[in-house]
């Protein structure tokens, strides 16, 4: 028998030698890749599936390969299946020994490194709005899409769905590790519905960036609609919104009411819902900033004692879809497409033909339905506007594909804003003369409490 040198060099397993290659060959791509996302190269989300998911996964499992290949040559060892490799005899005072040592505490260093560097990225990743819609694009497609048209673009989706909120990380990634269990096996809702508590509290949200004391003085919005004839004949509609008095308001003008009344910090607002979407509020409590509190109970509800957990009203409790718009209603989109001018009111029943095209069972080509009822209509508007004609075509496909997603079951209608009255209960869901406090008081349907009309 040889007599052994400082270190054994004959292979152990194939299975530690397997180990190596994964390791060093995972190592070498993600360096690679995370060098050319760096370098803002990568723009396919699959590709930062691969380096910041896989490859990582891929490096741990090679350096988990490596002892169990010698512990399988060991015992392969002690079953005469083959020679018991020999244990490498360390003298450091050699130096070949030292150098070998040294190279292994750099690699040892190198491997936590790169552990710990694709272990951060992997959670950045999977925080990336490109992760959430784009790499589970079944499910979150809906969201994704209306998430690019809405007013907080520019905010990552962990800015709403994790926050601020102490312990929030580790709860929405142990949600997420429930999520992907569910995407895997394809059993997730049709549609997805954010159920009360998966979303933090404004306080942690919203409130990061917004301020309750900047909701002051009126809001005018202007309110287009149109008719369904060939000039698409507008209407308009003024409202003076009052937001809210602001700073320094006196005690008087606090209770004429405005619209962020509730949000005001002067009180607590808490109420009981008996549906999941909300639309049934029987119980609501009002406790003011000196703790003398006033319990409304509406008319007929069985609500004998109050409720063990009641919810407490912020941000959410109206504005339940900041940062994804979608239409209440294909007419809604209809009126505000045109509006804006994706649509060109100047073409005749344009309002009237986008709503049926749109409204069409599958609305395979809607496109070509409104090309074909110009053409056979209007047929010298067709010739003479053809490029109009196209441009609102386009405009009302885009309208469908940002609002329809058949494999989720969302349609026009399927997600309605709780803010107003018109397309859902929204404030009438407390607001309606009938919730009424042991005092007589009541919760009053007054229009003049949130706006003013201009006739």
């Amino acid at each position: 028998m040889a007599t052994p040198g400082a270190f054994d060099r004959r292979p152990s397993h194939p299975v530690s030698a397997a180990g190596i290659t994964l390791t060093t060959t995972s190592a070498l791509l993600f360096l690679l890749l995370w060098i050319l996302d760096a370098a803002g190269w990568i723009q396919n989300p699959y590709v930062g599936l691969l380096a910041f998911v896989a490859l990582p996964l891929l490096f741990v499992i090679g350096l988990l390969l490596i002892p169990l290949g010698a512990w399988l040559a060991r015992r392969r060892a002690r079953r005469g299946l083959a020679a018991l490799p020999l244990w490498p005899r360390v003298d450091l005072y050699e130096p070949r020994a030292r150098w070998v040592a040294l190279l292994v505490l750099l690699a040892t260093l190198v491997n936590i490194l790169i552990v710990f560097s694709a272990g951060t990225a992997a959670v950045h990743y999977m925080d990336s709005p490109a992760f959430c819609g784009a790499v589970c694009h079944a499910p979150m497609a809906p969201q994704f899409v209306q998430w690019q048209q809405g007013p907080h673009a520019q905010i990552a989706c962990v800015g709403c769905h994790i926050g601020s909120e102490p312990g929030g990380f580790i709860k929405a990634k142990l949600a997420g590790t429930r999520r992907l269990a569910h995407m895997i096996t394809g059993r997730y809702p049709r549609p997805i519905v954010a159920a009360h508590g998966t979303v933090p509290a404004a306080a942690f949200t919203c409130e990061q960036c917004h301020s309750a004391a900047s909701f002051s003085g009126d809001r005018t919005r202007v309110l287009r609609t149109y008719a369904d004839d060939e000039a698409n004949t507008e209407s308009t509609t003024t409202v003076h919104l009052h937001m809210g008095m602001g700073p320094g308001a006196t005690s008087a003008s606090q209770d004429a009411g405005y619209v962020h009344w509730h949000a005001s910090p002067d009180r607590v607002i808490e109420y009981a819902t008996t549906d999941a979407d909300e639309n049934t509020i029987p119980w609501v409590r009002v406790t003011e900033r000196d703790g003398k509190s006033r319990v409304f109970v509406a008319e007929g509800a069985n609500v004998a004692t109050p409720p063990a957990m009641p919810r407490r009203m912020d941000c959410l409790g109206c504005h339940n879809l900041p940062a994804h718009p979608f239409a209440a209603s294909v007419e809604r989109a209809v009126d505000a497409a045109i509006a804006d001018g994706r649509l060109d009111r100047s073409l005749p029943y344009v309002r009237r033909e986008t709503v049926r095209a749109l409204s069409a069972p599958g609305s395979d080509d809607i496109e070509r339905t409104l090309r074909d009822f110009y053409r056979a209509k209007y047929a010298s508007i067709a010739s003479s506007r053809g490029e109009a004609i196209e441009r609102t075509a386009r405009a009302a496909r885009d309208l469908h594909q940002q609002q329809v997603f058949p494999s989720m079951h969302v349609t026009w209608g399927t997600y309605v804003s709780r803010i107003g009255h018109t397309d859902s209960p929204g404030c009438f869901r407390c607001h309606d003369d009938s919730h009424k406090s042991a005092d007589g008081r009541v919760i009053r349907q007054d229009c003049t409490l949130c706006h003013a009309i201009e006739q």
